[in-house]
């Protein structure tokens, strides 16, 4: 489980194309402090630390399946040597939970269809999948790119946050642009909200 309160920026070092796709992430956290077999959420992605090294930099890598870049912003825009990611180690027992409960299992890909400025802010716009979009509500929350985020508004399948310039500052927001591809996790509440009113 994840908070959506990302920790580190890394980035791609190498992807290979094994029988899955294996990347090599250079992050600035410890090797010495990750266990093989840990989780550590990429862009959004719950991904499984599968080697660890410190040469020349410190940097982990994890495989990916067919079917997690299928279901995830790897299948528009594959990862490629420098590209940088949204960072989170696992939540741990006592950690201080700042965003919400994410659990790093991406629901869909949403597209960025508007950026503009809101005072030092700026508020992007998103259209998420037509399957996805009863499970977001304005003032509710959602994970984008492994990024806890609260909804401002809702227009049908499109939807609005406002994203801080601290935010842009210590993510990849501020590199993101119109019709840029983005790992979408509803809130697990709101899933099972719905789900108990088709029981009804």
């Amino acid at each position: 489980m994840f908070t959506g309160i990302v920790t580190d920026v890394g980035h791609v070092l190498q992807v290979d194309q094994r029988g899955d796709l294996r990347a090599r992430i250079a992050t600035a956290y410890d090797p010495d402090g990750i266990d093989i077999g840990a989780s550590i959420a990429c862009e959004g992605v719950c991904l499984t630390v599968v080697a660890l090294g410190r040469d020349p930099q410190p940097w982990f890598d994890v495989d990916i399946s067919a079917e997690t870049v299928g279901a995830t912003s790897l299948s528009r825009h594959p990862w490629e040597p420098g590209k940088r990611l949204n960072l989170e180690r696992a939540l741990k027992v006592g950690d201080e939970l700042g965003g919400h409960i994410v659990s790093g299992h991406v629901d869909g890909v949403a597209e960025v269809v508007a950026m503009h400025d809101e005072g030092d802010s700026t508020r992007f716009t998103f259209r998420a999948p037509e399957s996805l979009a009863k499970f977001i509500a304005p003032k509710g929350s959602v994970a984008l790119n492994g990024t806890s985020l609260t909804v401002n508004a809702v227009d049908g399948r499109d939807f609005g946050v406002n994203i801080i310039p601290h935010t842009k500052a210590v993510t990849t927001w501020g590199e993101t642009r119109v019709g840029d591809a983005i790992n979408l996790e509803v809130d697990t509440m709101a899933r099972y909200v719905a789900r108990l009113r088709d029981y009804d």
